[in-house]
This record gives C-alpha cells, structure tokens and sequence, in this order.
C-alpha cells in the first residue's frame, strides 16, 4: 500500500505526548519543539529532504525509550524535575535505539538516539566527542539540551538562551550547531512557533511529505515496534500483545484466512492496546478493586488507541478492528457499547482472543490462569450474550493443549 509516513509519524507524535501527560501530568510538546527546531536547523545546514525527514522523525522519537516502567518508577517532583530525572538516565538512551531499528527511515541512520545525550568535549553519557557523534544526533541533543533548560515558549528567553549557546561553544554543542542556532533565532517567527497552540501546525509545514510502498508485512515489522513500546509500560503486559499476536496467527492458520488479512489482524494487535500509554500505572498495576471512577479511566484507552490511528489513511480497518477490542455483543462492552450487527467477525475474533490472551497472563490482582478456567470464563460470556459463541469454541479447539 501507499503508505503515508507523515501520517504514520503523526500518529506516533500523538503516542508520544500520550506518554508524557501520564509520567509528568501534562503534555509538555517537548518532542514535537525538539522537531522543529532540528528541522530549522537541517535546512540552514542544507540537509536534503529524505535527512530532514528522518531527523524530524528521530528528533520526535529520541525519548521512546523512556516508557518504560521501570525508568519512570518513583519519579517525584514537578513536571519539570520529573523530566530531568528520566533524561538523567542513559538507558532510555540505549532502550530507544533498539526499539527503532525497524522503522521506516528514508537514509538509514545510525546510533542517533543512542547518543543524542553526547556533548562536544565529550562529557556525555558514552564519552564519544567532536566528530565521533553523528550530526543528527548532535543537532538533537542540542535542541534537546535548550529546550530542557529554558521554556522555549516565552519569546522574552531569546537573549538568555542565546547568550548560553555562545558560552557552550566548543563544550556542549560544536561551532557548527551554535553558529547555525544562533542565525535562525534571529527570526521572530521561529520562536513565535515553539507555542503550545502553533507548534502542530509549525512542525507540519517544515517537515517534507513522504509516502513509500510498503507491503503489510513491511508495516507490521514497523508496529511491532510500537508494540514493543506499548507492552513496556507494565510488567504484567510486556508480552500481551506479542502473545496476542501469536494466538491470532494461529487461528488464522486454522480458519485458512487471506495472508493479507491476517496481516491486517496482526497489525491491529500490535496497536490495539496504544491507548493504555495514557493509563496511570498506579491504575494498570493496581492490587486492589478498583472505584467506578478508576474503572472509567481505563475504559478509555481504546477510544484513545482510535484518536491516535484513525488519520492514517489505508487503515481504516485496522483501526476499527483495534479499537472494538473492549466491545461486546450485547452492548455492554466499551468505549462505544456497540452490539452484534455492528461488529464484524475480525472484531469478535479480536475481543475473544484479547481476553483470553488476557486470562492466561498474570495480573497484580491474581494468578495466570490455565486453558480450562480461561475458557470458563470465556463460555460464562458466551451465555451472557457478550461473546461470539463459534469463536470461543474454536478457540478452545486450537489452544486445548497450549501451555501459553
């Protein structure tokens, strides 16, 4: 398919600010001014289009490591303090260079987000220095660096920021990047676009627009990436949708489904659960029962895994297939209590398989659950109305003697 990557990126950028409204209780736009700014910057330098869009996209992306729970763990503080606690540790570094390694770069860059912490003289996380650090990953280690130490939304910092540029000169940033930062802020309107209520709309008029012919293999090798990303965010969940996918492929196999369909439901799984990258873990890992209106906040995160995939155009189904997976036959499911004739097969055979995916997975509130008592439940449901009766039976058929 034509597949848009601007589209793709945007729906990443929204994950992104999904991710910080949960560790720092705001959306901060700190990834998409780290954008802008390193596009501005590619363009003084005279990068080509396929360079600025993959710095664009690395510039977006450079903190994807940081979901994960165990770097977030115990943050305290402002938003502010909470963001440089996390940019103090490296292995968000190293995590977010490994999780990008299938993503659809247009030029192949290399060990970017690794080193995006590096310093000129060397004082960085790796200690690599000058020419050692690749230029793209300077450009965003400098954006990342200013837009830590100043709010960039307040024309009135230009004085002070610049005057920092000068004095780190051959320390921090390379003449290169100081001289070039310094002739672009000179222009009023690129401060005035660092705004909260401009920088959407900035970041998409610099950026170039790329589309490029991928096969849904292809796309799946990509949002198994995001996959990654999702399943991190909780101990309890860092294999459910990889586990996820697997049952689907083998039921897939037993219904003898087109391979692009089956594409399609694998695409769906890795993306179907994007929306709980905005779940507190205080309520994802939560013991207890939760209160109605803790239960209300998760019953959100599908409608919010729909908002950030419905603009990318070709995955129309994929979307719809991913965002029902809470549904239910009779109405009761969730965010839209959609009933049977509104659900298509490849949405039931989602929702089952989620649950049961689900039910044979630990939970901090109890024990993994073997076939037979997963399938318990899953009948109970059946009886209830709720689930697919054909669907549950087969499920019970293909994974009878699975041991998960």
């Amino acid at each position: 398919m034509d597949f848009n990557l601007n589209e793709f990126l945007g729906a990443v950028a929204n994950t992104l600010d999904i991710i910080e409204i949960d560790i720092f209780g705001m959306a901060t736009n700190h990834s998409k001014r780290l954008a802008y700014i390193s596009v501005k910057m590619a363009h003084e330098i005279r990068m080509n289009s396929e360079e600025i869009f993959d710095l664009a996209s690395l510039a977006m992306l450079h903190d994807n490591g940081a979901s994960m729970k165990i770097l977030h763990d115990n943050l305290m503080g402002t938003a502010k303090e909470k963001i440089d606690i996390l940019e103090s540790r490296k292995e968000h570094c190293i995590i977010g260079e490994d999780n990008l390694k299938n993503f659809p770069f247009l030029t192949n860059p290399q060990n970017i987000i690794i080193y995006h912490h590096e310093k000129y003289d060397g004082s960085g996380f790796f200690g690599i220095s000058k020419d050692e650090i690749p230029l793209m990953a300077q450009i965003i280690a400098f954006s990342d660096t200013i837009d830590l130490a100043f709010d960039l939304r307040k024309t009135f910092n230009k004085e002070i920021v610049t005057k920092f540029v000068r004095e780190h000169k051959n320390t921090f940033f390379s003449p290169l990047i100081s001289d070039v930062f310094c002739k672009i802020s000179e222009q009023h309107e690129f401060w005035d676009a660092l705004s909260d209520g401009k920088i959407d709309d900035s970041l998409k008029m610099v950026i170039p627009n790329y589309s490029k012919e991928l096969n849904y293999n292809e796309i799946h090798t990509i949002t198994k990436t995001l996959s990654k990303i999702i399943d991190s965010k909780s101990q309890y969940t860092q294999s459910h949708s990889s586990g996820l996918s697997m049952k689907l492929k083998k039921i897939a196999e037993f219904y003898k489904m087109d391979p692009i369909i089956t594409l399609k439901l694998l695409i769906a799984s890795d993306l179907h659960d994007l929306g709980k990258l905005a779940i507190s873990n205080n309520l994802l890992d939560n013991p207890g029962k939760l209160s109605k209106e803790q239960y209300e906040v998760i019953k959100k995160h599908p409608r919010i895994t729909r908002l950030c995939l419905q603009n990318i155009k070709g995955f129309e189904e994929i979307t719809r297939w991913a965002s029902n997976h809470h549904e239910k036959l009779d109405g009761s499911g969730y965010p839209e209590a959609l009933k049977a004739e509104e659900l298509d097969f490849n949405s039931r055979l989602i929702t089952c398989l989620d649950i049961y995916q689900a039910l044979r997975e630990e939970r901090p509130y109890r024990k993994s659950m073997d076939h037979q008592k997963a399938m318990e439940i899953l009948v109970g449901m059946v009886d209830a109305g709720q689930l697919d009766q054909k669907i549950v039976d087969d499920i019970n058929l293909v994974f009878i003697n699975c041991t998960n």
